[in-house]
């Protein structure tokens, strides 16, 4: 059997969905989608503020 670590077929993207829906349910599945693509934006803007930042402290060493 050929083992792929690291790849999401198809197959495994429906059963995760199902079992996401059969747990919280179709009513929550659009508010936990949304929290879910805001944490990960508020993330990527704060990785890139301290990336910023650090730009900001190495220009003015300058």
């Amino acid at each position: 059997m050929l083992a792929t670590f690291g790849m999401v077929t198809p197959t495994v993207m429906i059963i995760v969905l199902v079992i996401a829906l059969i747990i919280f349910g179709p009513g929550k599945l659009p508010e936990l989608g949304k929290a879910l693509g805001r944490g990960i934006s508020e993330f990527k803007s704060a990785t890139n503020g301290e990336e910023e930042e650090k730009k900001e402290v190495e220009s003015k060493e300058v």
